[in-house]
């Protein structure tokens, strides 16, 4: 090999850098007029204004809403737009499209011929070092898993000092920043209105619906409407999962991991509470090579065992191939310029950043004489190489220049300042051609986070004539739906997440209901006997809850250990720092199945309420951050109520609720009433006081406190939502409207505690001696939570076996490091 495979001219990384906004005889291009001359007249606070709308708006709606210990690192993890956008030229654009669909065209040849003939390896075209050592190359697909390699590409492009773009990286794996265009795109249009209409731009919306149009062709017709297109996700922890998540709405295809999906006789099928529903396309988000662990090897949670048997059936098909990741090999562009010729008869129209092959010795040399332009590469896999190893194994290795990037305005602080620029570009094949979205994602270093290598993102607006066409996708011919009100197709894993996301928000709310009691014991001053007495019943409570622990009850009077402990609670590692912490993780496991404004209402105010409880400092501050966990529980309760529609996702997150509050009631009454017969006024005021119904009950009795009436509201009234009658009765109706009638004997099983509650509850009206009656309900009561606690258990083993380590109630845990398919363990 000579050194012509090298991509650019020797030395062009020493050059100045290009600046977009200015031509070369120092005026601004074109393009950048009207753009400047719609910001330099923004009214209120300007352009710095603006800049602080996008900051809120991605903090508020993207993925910046993750409380930051479970989603990102500060702002530079959650991404941040920046107002200037870069514009690119009609024509300029159109050559960048073709260019990379021929390169797109040239990739699927290449891997064509390596997973079948390989007439490049035989003749020399290609070196085996670039092919056989990569991970990436999966032999079980050769000649065996049909294609085609590609359907969606993405190309990382650079404005080289001599104003020519190149390709600085291919995507075919990730390929992740497409939905943060799109999310980029509709917060410019809020936030800079006057830019959008100074200047005319192609839309994206088209791409996206031409997307969906090529999925659901692949995926054909299914009777009853089953999901047949899902996308594969690693997973919640994934720094992408927030992407995938909008990809999966906007293309109307299911989200799965890998433990939702099963390969059976030759086919692929998402677990559901239904059953095994077929899916016939698959959006895989994770490499090729942990698809299969079956035939691929290797030990991963991210793969799906007999995959490729399901591909090689021809009931399946996986955009993108699990063999493409060999087109992203760094030492690949080297060979392009002779390939294109070979296999298309064309010359490469984008060339690449230079790459040099080491295993051509003149290709040596160069890198040898200038070590400090390149970077070595293992030139079949990505990442950086030892420089001693181009000694050692050069044929192994790819050196790739230290490119220039062309500079962009980005606003810094009040001013507008260059800096470099990237630019990705998606693609897409439609089933006649490759078709490149008209806009993409840009990036540039964060200049408010440059030390930690934070990046800002930038709308690319493509120019467009006024009569440029807008061409959308055909109308797709499908049978006409059948009529569903069910939602049986609900995934066994989102079920189980909303299952607990709901126990975990109650479990949240009655931690934050006996804390914030016991405080206002503790703070009366002097303590009474009966206020010592309520202290030491509402530390029964506590203990049983895991707030404290046994060494932290009161004893012989001092106090001093519990207010440490209830100080404690809220801070990290203490025990609402981890009940936070599993909600948050819930939340985010759910998020494809909440709405924008419900994943808000769900999230930034739990952010709040976890600063809170951090910085609570003393009693005060914490009582505050106490009242609003409680605020927020009712918060979820209501948006779930009024934003849900009565179907599988809303049973299980109601479910959750209500077996949490009902074991919960259970547990409160059984400590409480673990007095004798002469405390058990203080304990059925507490009582009272944690199920919210004081005022109910003043309102009906007066204040005559006594044990049949108070008994009687918070357990056996059907319509106190705060009671324990109210939630076996809610858990009985929701168990027995699961689809197909549900479990009739998991129903069955919820009435029989139903009827235990009324039954206790009962027996103490007729009772000659209330009081005694209701103290001899403690061990009944404390079993009933146990009953409870066995029913939660059996609704896992029926409807969510699917799913990998189910959990137990009261078993804990500790928390399993990112990334996992879903948190296991109460915490």
């Amino acid at each position: 090999m000579s050194a012509q495979h090298g991509t650019s001219p020797a030395g062009a990384a020493v050059a100045e850098p290009v600046d977009e906004m200015v031509d070369g005889s120092g005026h601004v291009r074109p393009q950048w007029r009207g753009l400047l001359g719609a910001l330099s007249s923004l009214p209120d606070g300007g352009l710095a204004g603006r800049a602080r709308l996008l900051d809120r708006a991605f903090e508020e709606e993207g993925s910046a809403g993750l409380l930051p210990a479970h989603g990102g690192k500060g702002r530079a993890a959650a991404g941040r737009l920046d107002p200037v956008p870069l514009v690119l030229e009609g024509a300029e654009f159109a050559t960048l499209a073709e260019g990379l669909a021929q390169r797109a065209r040239l990739l699927e040849a290449v891997l064509t011929d390596l997973y079948g003939p390989q007439n490049l390896l035989a003749e020399g075209a290609l070196p085996p070092e670039l092919v056989f050592p990569n991970p990436a190359f999966l032999r079980p697909c050769c000649n065996s898993v049909p294609g085609p390699f590609l359907h969606l590409y993405a190309a990382d492009l650079l404005r080289g000092p001599d104003g020519i773009w190149r390709v600085s990286g291919d995507s075919v794996v990730a390929m992740d920043g497409l939905a943060q265009a799109y999310a980029n795109r509709s917060h410019m249009a809020r936030t800079l209105p006057e830019c959008a209409r100074a200047v005319q731009f192609r839309p994206i919306r088209p791409f996206v619906d031409a997307w969906r149009d090529v999925l659901q062709r692949a995926a054909g017709t299914e009777p009853e409407g089953a999901a047949t297109v899902a996308l594969l996700t690693p997973g919640v922890g994934h720094p992408a999962w927030a992407e995938h998540v909008t990809l999966a709405r906007d293309l109307s295809c299911a989200l799965a991991e890998a433990g939702d999906l099963s390969a059976r006789g030759g086919a692929l099928f998402l677990k559901t509470l239904r059953g095994l529903q077929p899916v016939r396309v698959l959006l895989s988000r994770i490499p090729g090579a942990a698809l299969d662990p079956l035939e691929l090897g290797g030990r991963t949670a991210a793969g799906v065992p007999g995959l490729l048997d399901a591909m090689r059936a021809g009931s399946l098909s996986v955009h993108n191939h699990p063999g493409a990741g060999l087109a992203e090999a760094p030492g690949l562009p080297a060979f392009l310029p002779a390939l294109c010729r070979r296999l298309l008869g064309e010359q490469l129209a984008i060339p690449s950043v230079e790459t040099l092959w080491l295993g051509d010795p003149a290709s040596l040399a160069r890198q040898a004489a200038s070590p400090g332009e390149f970077t070595l590469r293992a030139a079949g896999l990505a990442g950086p190489a030892p420089a001693r190893h181009a000694a050692a194994d050069p044929r192994a290795l790819a050196a790739v220049a230290r490119p220039v990037a062309s500079l962009a305005p980005t606003l810094v602080g009040e001013r507008l300042e260059p800096r470099p620029v990237s630019l990705r570009l998606f693609l897409l094949h439609d089933g006649q051609g490759w078709r490149c979205l008209p806009g993409g994602l840009a990036r540039v270093a964060d200049p408010a986070a440059p030390e930690a290598g934070g990046e800002l993102s930038k709308d690319v607006w493509v120019l467009s004539g006024e009569r440029t066409e807008i061409r959308g996708p055909g109308a797709l011919q499908v049978p006409m739906l059948a009529i569903r009100r069910a939602a049986g197709d609900l995934p066994s894993r989102v079920a189980d997440n909303l299952f607990w996301l709901g126990r975990y928000v109650e479990r949240l709310d009655d931690s934050a209901r006996l804390l914030r009691a016991t405080m206002v014991r503790l703070d009366r001053a002097p303590m009474l006997p009966r206020d010592l007495a309520e202290v030491a019943a509402l530390s029964r409570c506590l203990l049983d809850a895991k707030l404290i622990t046994k060494e932290e009850v009161p004893t012989s009077g001092d106090d001093s250990a519990l207010r440490r402990a209830i100080l404690q609670a809220g801070r990290e590692g203490g025990r609402l720092h981890r009940l936070t912490g599993e909600v948050a993780r819930l939340v985010e496991g759910t998020r494809d199945r909440l709405t924008s404004d419900m994943h808000a209402a769900f999230t930034l105010p739990l952010r709040d309420c976890r600063a809170a409880l951090m910085g609570a400092s003393n009693p005060a501050a914490l009582g505050a951050a106490l009242g609003g966990l409680v605020r927020y529980a009712s918060g979820v309760a209501g948006v779930a109520a009024e934003n849900m529609v009565r179907g599988g996702a809303h049973t299980f997150l109601d479910l959750g609720r209500r077996l949490e509050r009902g074991a919960s009631v259970a547990a409160l009454l059984g400590h409480l009433l673990a007095e004798p017969p002469a405390r058990v006024e203080s304990a059925l005021a507490l009582a009272l006081e944690l199920c919210d119904s004081v005022i109910t009950y003043r309102t009906r009795y007066l204040h005559v406190l006594q044990p049949a009436p108070a008994l009687d509201l918070v357990m056996a009234d059907p319509a106190n939502p705060r009671g324990l009658l109210f939630q076996l009765s809610a858990a009985e109706r929701l168990l027995a409207g699961v689809e197909g009638g549900g479990d009739p004997s998991l129903s069955a099983w919820a009435r029989r505690l139903r009827r235990d509650g009324e039954a206790m509850a009962a027996e103490v009206a007729v009772a000659a001696d209330g009081a005694s009656a209701a103290t001899l309900l403690s061990p009944r009561l404390l079993a009933l939570e146990g009953a409870v606690g066995s029913l939660s258990d059996a609704i896992g083993r029926r409807y969510f076996t699917l799913v990998s380590h189910p959990r137990l109630l009261g078993v804990d845990t500790a928390e399993p490091p990112f990334p996992a398919t879903v948190v296991r363990g109460a915490a």
